[in-house]
């Protein structure tokens, strides 16, 4: 069950357009680290946690992980608003103009659309979860990068608190390792 406000986790500030930087961040929209990979991976894996504590932080981080496409897809909308067909075209983004005019569609920075082959899902607790912590990481790496990518404060400082989300989640999932381990042993599963 989902309580929704129609708002922002975080504010979204953009105090002037830069399609490059829009393209940038399309990779935290549909790329293999992005946050819809990251939502539909944690998601899926939840199914198949061994424990309610395990499966309840999959669901938390995953439904938190769609709040950060909503955040990512706020942040390159406005970046792009009111760009003309030529502007797009010379920042790199006149193939996505030709197939999407101005709506987000998830693809990576290259333009490579999303794909459920970013995601993984074994069902062997340890192995998801160990996943679930190394794509935490790249995220928040892939975040800095982009920090040093853009010069708008209000982007750095959206992008800040999703880089330190990530950081979050990452402790989150180790302690979730540790408890699911200790589930198990305890349940003699290994």
């Amino acid at each position: 069950m989902w309580l929704y406000e129609r708002k922002l986790q975080y504010p979204v500030r953009v105090y002037s357009r830069d399609l490059r930087m829009a393209k940038y961040l399309s990779t935290q929209y549909g790329g293999p680290d992005g946050e819809l990979s990251a939502a539909i991976r944690y998601l899926n894996q939840r199914y198949t946690m061994p424990c309610p504590r395990a499966k309840g932080l999959l669901t938390d981080i995953g439904t938190e992980e769609l709040a950060h496409v909503e955040i990512i897809c706020t942040m390159i909308y406005k970046l792009v608003k009111g760009a003309s067909p030529d502007e797009l075209e010379r920042a790199g983004l006149g193939p996505h103009y030709a197939q999407h005019d101005s709506a987000l569609f998830p693809a990576d920075a290259s333009g490579f659309p999303w794909t459920a082959a970013y995601i993984q899902a074994h069902a062997d607790p340890v192995a998801d979860l160990v996943e679930d912590m190394a794509a935490e990481q790249k995220a928040r790496a892939t975040y800095e990068q982009l920090i040093r990518l853009t010069d708008d404060p209000g982007i750095k400082d959206t992008l800040k608190f999703l880089r330190e989300r990530e950081v979050v989640h990452f402790q989150r999932f180790g302690e979730a390792l540790d408890h699911v381990q200790g589930y198990m042993n305890s349940r003699k599963v290994f």
